[in-house]
């Protein structure tokens, strides 16, 4: 089961508007509606995806793409679904309390804003901090990644007009973000609502050599986490425990009283958010397995992050000492310690054979659906009608 479906089933209406990222014919999983779906297909590889990742930095600059037409579109949705929420409300014909998903693309690349958006960054926008690679040009994944996609060759233009486009929209965003809110605050929502923000990962614009995600660095992996409950959780309130998006799932499932997920391992953050827990865990992991070949699992833990690799040497850092991850402790004597310590953890119900060995079943699996979808043109459904003029440069 998933969180929609406890949401369901602790009485409340689980409604997703947009992006889900969700593959095959269910596109619900447990939401029992969807009025705006993905701009992507529901098979893997039937629509069309560049070779590598340079061209979205190349291609950047002032114009149009699709995806902000997609988060438009997503965003007049959702403020439709809390203006009838609100008829209902005021009506008193409120059958269940909703539950409302609203799944933005932005600010994903391709790096491509309005010129409105884009005017107010292109010329106060800074370069990134770490352009070059930082100690890492020699390990196997970030010579493969760098070489796939040519990020060695992206130029300083490029790289100024992407991260312009980046923060650009950013701010368009947190502008539709604003919307919704006004809509809840309309409709009388607000005080009763539990708001979460979070996203599924960050952007390394240029740091390091490195753009998009696929990396455990800091900008990639770190990710924002901002909940409002007024009357409930303390206004203003900033805490620096780690978590992860598992006890964000879980801390929703706890205020809504909803079924605790049977195989997730989230932590509910209310009693933390209270202060009514002497002892938190700083503990997360995360980990990213790709059909080409490259598996890795990461744990933070307090102040240390350790990135295995499976096949390739592992990194090590410490976030307190070192936040912009420029030092590498893997092969320090002074760290074998926690090294041993975190490789243990972990490796712990986490087998790379294993998952190697999934991983190209998997990709087996795909090819096949592929194929099948492409030669039967499949049906797709909740799919977002995008086409390729939606996206331009001026």
């Amino acid at each position: 089961p998933t969180i929609a479906h406890a949401m369901g089933a602790a009485g409340y209406r689980p409604v997703l508007i947009g992006r889900m990222h969700a593959l095959g014919t269910d596109q619900l999983h447990g939401y029992v509606d969807r009025p705006i779906g993905d701009h992507s297909s529901n098979y893997p590889g039937k629509g069309d995806a560049p070779s590598n990742l340079i061209h979205s930095v190349q291609k950047s600059g002032a114009g149009q793409s699709s995806y902000e037409v997609h988060d438009e579109d997503v965003t007049a949705a959702a403020i439709d679904f809390i203006n009838r929420e609100g008829i209902k409300k005021r009506s008193g014909q409120t059958d269940h309390p909703f539950c409302l998903h609203v799944g933005y693309i932005l600010p994903h690349s391709p790096y491509i804003a309005r010129k409105a958006d884009y005017d107010q960054y292109i010329n106060v926008i800074t370069p990134p901090k770490h352009p070059k690679p930082t100690g890492d040009e020699s390990h196997p994944f970030f010579q493969w990644w760098r070489e796939r996609n040519r990020f060695l060759e992206i130029e300083d233009t490029d790289t100024t007009r992407a991260r312009a486009a980046y923060w650009a929209l950013v701010t368009v965003m947190d502008r539709m973000i604003g919307q919704i809110l006004e809509a809840l605050e309309r409709n009388g929502f607000v005080q009763n609502t539990m708001i979460v923000y979070s996203s599924d990962h960050g952007e390394q614009v240029g740091e390091k050599a490195l753009w998009m995600k696929r990396t455990f660095y800091e900008e990639s992996v770190r990710v924002p986490a901002i909940i409002s409950w007024p009357d409930v959780l303390p206004k203003g309130q900033i805490n620096d425990r780690v978590i992860s998006a598992l006890d964000l799932n879980a801390t929703m499932l706890d205020a809504l009283g909803a079924p605790e997920l049977p195989h997730s391992r989230g932590r509910s953050l209310l009693p933390l958010l209270h202060g009514e827990v002497d002892t938190w865990e700083d503990i997360a992991f995360s980990e990213y397995c790709i059909y080409e070949g490259h598996y890795q699992r990461m744990i933070r833990q307090d102040d240390w992050k350790l990135i295995y690799y499976h096949g390739y040497d592992p990194q090590l850092f410490n976030l307190s000492e070192d936040p912009e991850e420029l030092h590498n402790r893997a092969d320090d004597s002074e760290c074998r310690a926690i090294r041993e310590e975190l490789t243990a953890k972990v490796l712990d119900g986490w087998d790379p054979e294993w998952v190697a060995e999934k991983m190209l079943e998997k990709r087996r699996d795909l090819e096949v659906i592929r194929e099948w979808a492409s030669a039967t043109n499949a049906p797709e459904q909740c799919k977002w009608p995008q086409t390729p003029q939606m996206t331009y440069l001026d």
